[in-house]
């Protein structure tokens, strides 16, 4: 009888994995995602120790983020116009020639300590990034309902969290281990190497439907999604809601070196361990995730930031370091718990031809990473980065309160 049991969780578990276009979908996803991570650490890193400024490090990530803020309400009207394998193979072509102007920039000595303020390079390579992203994150998350049915939605974005977490287990780790055993160069290689295996995968993936869209233009058509989005207070409120978990949780990935070099004094390798246990942590979550049925996800959710901004106080004010290990399996999970279940609900709830510009709004957490990172890097220089991180944790933990306590809307959400 448990046999059984476990044999039907499992198949639910992964029943996405049966459609073979999900299947190149999560082959490039891995792909672009395990870069992605990699570049977390040796982006962060590089800069930090060819600066020592943490205000100059939040300056990095917000060059990376303003691109994503100004270009993500294009990127959503891109998703609901063209076909979205395109804008995904230029995409990623694009990021893996990026990643491999960093690399030869290291390698000719263009880009080293030797070279005062060298450090331009990054910043201007964080703007294209940036840019890329902005433009191409929308189409990913809006094909993903294309190439599953609707009832399979949560269990697909559910496994497209596990392989974005299964990223984050390995990737900062092999990042860490490739800086302190070569150097940051051969994690740029290796970045852009990922890249190009992923338009392999999108390649081979078929064309999705599109919308061609009515009225005067994409800025007509923002307007029109951001009046969707104003008249329907249930993807308001997620939305919102969303957005600032995001806003006060994920500067801690980009704070990493700080805590790596200075607090917890475990260098390139531990940072990566760090965020690789962090990204454990997101992928158990994910796997129980994508087991469940879709009942009471707007709880979840709320619960979820709580334990999230619970865990990241710990995590700011912890010396030790097995017991940052645990703070931040347990932050890993709450960040799977926030992408999943908020996407899954916006996804769910928002009418087909708006989805593309909704999920736009919903990729504002790569703008407001930067935006957030920047603020309390300038916070940090100040009082601290542990005070700093801390501080924005316990306001999520009062947010989450409120909404528990004050939104039923959102609270009862199926």
């Amino acid at each position: 009888m448990i046999g059984g049991e476990l044999s039907i969780l499992s198949r639910r578990t992964f029943s996405s994995f049966k459609n073979p276009i999900f299947r190149l979908y999560f082959g490039a996803l891995i792909c672009q995602r395990a870069s992605m991570n990699m570049q977390i650490v040796v982006r962060s890193l590089l800069i930090y120790r060819l600066t020592g400024s943490a205000g100059i490090l939040g300056a990095v990530i917000l060059a990376n983020s303003l691109p994503m803020l100004c270009l993500a309400l294009f990127g959503g009207v891109v998703a609901d116009r063209a076909h979205k394998k395109y804008v995904l193979l230029i995409g990623q072509a694009s990021s893996a020639a990026i990643a491999l102007g960093i690399a030869l920039s290291l390698s000719l000595g263009y880009l080293s300590q030797e070279r005062s303020g060298s450090w331009w390079i990054i910043i201007f390579a964080s703007i294209l990034q940036g840019t890329i992203t902005g433009l191409m994150e929308p189409s990913r998350q809006a094909i993903i309902p294309e190439i599953v049915d609707k009832k399979q939605i949560m269990n697909a974005v559910a496994l497209n969290s596990l392989g974005i977490n299964f990223s984050r287990l390995m990737a900062p780790a092999a990042a860490g281990f490739l800086i302190d055993a070569i150097d940051f160069k051969a994690v740029y290689y290796t970045m852009t190497g990922m890249y190009l295996l992923g338009v392999v995968f999108i390649s081979f993936m078929p064309l999705t439907g599109t919308m061609r869209l009515s009225g005067g233009g994409a800025l007509a058509n923002i307007k029109e999604g951001l009046k969707y989005v104003y008249h329907d207070v249930t993807i308001l409120l997620i939305l919102v809601f969303v957005l600032f978990i995001i806003l006060l949780s994920r500067p801690y990935m980009m704070m990493m070196p700080i805590f790596a070099d200075d607090i917890l004094k475990v260098g390139a390798t531990g940072m990566g361990v760090l965020l690789s246990i962090s990204g454990f942590g997101a992928m158990i979550c994910s796997l129980t995730l994508a087991a469940l049925f879709n009942k009471k996800r707007g709880l979840m959710l709320i619960v979820s930031s709580f334990i999230l901004g619970l865990s990241l106080v710990g995590f700011s004010f912890s010396t030790s370091w097995y017991l940052s290990l645990a703070f931040i399996f347990i932050v890993g999970a709450g960040h799977a718990a926030r992408m999943t279940l908020g996407n899954t609900l916006l996804m769910y709830y928002t009418e087909e031809k708006y989805r593309g510009r909704v999920m736009s709004l919903y990729d504002l957490d790569h703008a407001l990473t930067g935006l957030s990172t920047f603020g309390a890097g300038l916070l940090a220089e100040a009082i601290g980065a542990q005070w700093a991180l801390g501080a924005f944790a316990t306001i999520l933990v009062v947010l989450s309160v409120l909404m528990l306590t004050f939104v039923p809307r959102v609270r009862n959400l199926e």
